[in-house]
């Protein structure tokens, strides 16, 4: 610890102007003493300025300490009692560093030049139109298709808009957008931006929202957006119907403070929080999440991991995928005319050692959720028909999907031999099927034979031949995933709705004071400027009138106490 070493010239200030005792104190290098003496009605300020040297062999300093006495070479500061605090730490000024709020610590060691081009407001603006214009890209673009694609949807003789070929498409990554460097760079952009204009305007905007003050001026109160006076009123008083109306009321003497609504003020600051949240929550989905697709037919397993594909380089296995999955059953609902409503399937989760760790029965719009893997019902399809054939069987005939002209219909046909197979002109029983309820059956002339219902055990002859149509077996189409930025992306829109409905409180101040019997009024809001002016009449109509005794025995009352 240092001490402050004081020259010779302090000493004959002592001798020639006041016995005055200077002891050494520890101080911090390059400090600045305020004080006054007092001795026998003659007083004076000094002024204390000083350089410490250190013991470590650092050369003295060449400046010297001085004193700097009223009337003869300086004037001392005047002592001024602070009129100024913050919202919740009793008025006591808050000292802040001098880079700005502790936290921020990687905004501080940007430039102000940097910090200022961030936080400007039509740079965010035409970053948020680059995002959503990306985002239209992407959508317009089919996303995770094969090279051969690509070739042949932007192809370098005819590309659309003149130019966008496919070498467009896969050297910038469109065709995993929202994961491509483009697009996360303009994330991140819009991010520093964010962060940018929360760090320099709205959290100084909080802090000087958070101070108050009493104005000491009945001028610089009747200036404010709105000023009244009541001509017979106490300051007190007012104070009663501010506190009763939700104000926050600060008082001193004949002055008065009052405020409400603050949390209006943190509301930007949140509405960038939620922001980023959300950027943040897409950024993760988007580079750390397994995708994958499956048409299992019913009775059949497959292992979860085995259909999983990462999507980004954050990408990082769980145990679950180990999970071995069964489809038990498949099964439709249909309207009344025949079309399908819904389905639904039945499935089973086992663990390594084949224990059945879960099993429920999902459908569309209601997925089966286990260790951080989501599985949705998402298409359907029929794999096998099971045909009996002359009561011979039952023989699984492989169903395949047909091509139609247009539509979203979906038809499914098969076909059975009836002729010696090393021929070259193979004919058979021709079936058709457009969902599981029914199947339509053509002879080998490829004329109409008739229809039998799965599990109907009805047989029927066609070319001398005994079918039965045994059992219609669906498949069951499904969706894997995993996304890590889905609870993140819930918090931020949920912050976000929250946030943006705070933001509509208006933050409104008062001032007062008691000037003789009458009480000067003046305020301002940041919000709903209309009605301000008929909110304070309201409340200023409330306060009680300073009414005098008719007796002169009697002392002076208010009326309403």
């Amino acid at each position: 610890m240092e001490t402050l070493k004081i020259s010779s010239r302090i000493s004959l200030v002592q001798n020639q102007i006041l016995p005055l005792n200077i002891k050494p104190y520890s101080l911090i290098h390059n400090s600045r003493i305020l004080g006054v003496y007092n001795n026998k009605g003659r007083t004076f300020s000094f002024t204390l300025t000083c350089k410490l040297n250190t013991v470590k062999g650092n050369k003295p300093s060449k400046e010297k300490s001085r004193i700097s006495v009223p009337g003869s070479d300086g004037v001392a500061p005047p002592v001024v009692e602070s009129e100024e605090g913050s919202v919740g730490n009793g008025g006591r000024k808050v000292v802040e560093t001098k880079n700005g709020v502790v936290g921020f610590g990687l905004l501080k060691k940007l430039p102000r030049k940097v910090l200022g081009i961030l936080s400007n407001l039509p740079l965010a603006i035409a970053e948020m139109f680059a995002v959503a214009a990306l985002m239209a890209l992407g959508t317009f673009i089919d996303q995770g298709e094969a090279p051969d694609y690509y070739f042949q949807k932007f192809p370098e003789d005819h590309p659309p808009l003149g130019f966008f070929s496919w070498r467009w498409v896969l050297t910038l990554g469109f065709d995993h957008m929202f994961s491509s460097p483009v697009f996360l760079g303009t994330l991140a952009l819009l991010g520093a931006s964010l962060m940018a204009c929360t760090y320099t305007t709205q959290i100084p905007l909080v802090k000087v929202a958070r101070r108050w003050s009493f104005l000491q001026s009945a001028e610089t109160i009747r200036k404010q957006e709105y000023a009244d006076t009541l001509p017979r009123a106490s300051v007190k008083d007012l104070g009663v119907i501010l506190m009763g109306d939700g104000y926050e009321v600060f008082s001193k003497g004949p002055s008065l403070y009052a405020f409400k609504g603050l949390a209006g003020r943190f509301a930007p600051i949140g509405v960038h929080i939620s922001l980023l949240l959300i950027m943040a929550g897409g950024t993760l989905s988007a580079v750390g999440s397994f995708r994958g697709a499956v048409t299992v037919p019913q009775g059949l397993n497959f292992v979860a991991g085995d259909v999983l594909a990462p999507s980004g380089f954050l990408s990082t296995p769980s145990d679950a995928f180990s999970t071995e999955i069964r489809v038990n059953r498949f099964s439709m609902d249909y309207y009344d005319s025949g079309e399908v409503s819904q389905f639904h399937t039945d499935l089973s989760l086992f663990d390594l050692k084949g224990k059945e760790v879960m099993r429920k029965t999902i459908s569309v719009n209601d997925p089966l959720r286990y260790g951080g893997i989501t599985i949705y019902q998402t298409d359907w399809s029929i794999s096998a028909l099971q045909v009996l054939k002359d009561d011979e069987g039952p023989f699984n005939l492989a169903m395949a999907p047909l091509q139609l002209n247009g539509g979203d219909k979906k038809l499914f046909g098969t076909f059975l031999p009836v002729a010696d197979d090393n021929s070259p002109n193979v004919k058979g029983i021709s079936m058709l099927a457009r969902d599981l309820q029914s199947v339509i059956l053509y002879d080998k002339e490829g004329k109409f034979a008739g229809v039998r219902r799965p599990n109907s055990n009805l047989p029927i002859e066609i070319d001398g031949i005994k079918i039965v149509i045994a059992d219609a077996i669906g498949s069951s189409g499904l969706d894997l995933k995993t996304d890590p930025g889905v609870p993140v992306v819930y918090a931020g829109f949920g912050a976000l709705m929250l946030t943006t409905c705070i933001s509509y409180l208006s933050h409104t101040q008062l001032w007062a004071l008691q000037d003789g019997t009458s009480v000067v009024v003046g305020g301002k809001t940041n919000r709903a400027k209309g009605e301000f002016p008929d909110t304070m009449n309201r409340l200023l109509d409330q306060v009680p009138e300073l009414v005098e005794s008719s007796s002169p025995e009697e002392p002076n009352i208010l009326s309403g106490l």
